[in-house]
């Protein structure tokens, strides 16, 4: 699926089932509270923390889902075009780190 193809799939689904987007600030919250989420589970699999028994059906990719879905909705209300925030972005960061990453020593272990 394209950002593009996401963007409008959130529209519709919040058309047909979310009746409206809550608020800029109120997702702003929720994306918060699942980026929360994300990091709890990124600090027990691959971190020192030990999982308790209300993460174990936590779900990485569940969390990232959940992360994607609100970003998108903040961006169709804030109607921003994710695939040209990507793409200029992208074009920024090259043009930026072109070098930048090859001559770090901590990168060439």
């Amino acid at each position: 699926m394209t950002l593009k193809k996401a963007q409008e799939t959130v529209e519709n689904w919040i058309k047909a089932y979310g009746i409206r987007y809550f608020n800029e600030l109120t997702n702003m919250a929720i994306l918060t509270e699942e980026v929360g989420e994300l990091a709890r589970i990124i600090s027990r699999k691959f971190g020192e923390q030990s999982y308790k028994e209300s993460d174990k059906n936590m779900r990485l990719e569940d969390e990232m889902a959940d992360i994607l879905f609100v970003l998108i909705c903040m961006a169709n209300q804030t109607g921003t075009d994710l695939t040209e925030a990507l793409e200029k972005n992208l074009e920024k960061k090259t043009k930026r780190d072109k070098k930048r990453h090859f001559s770090n020593k901590k990168l060439k272990k």
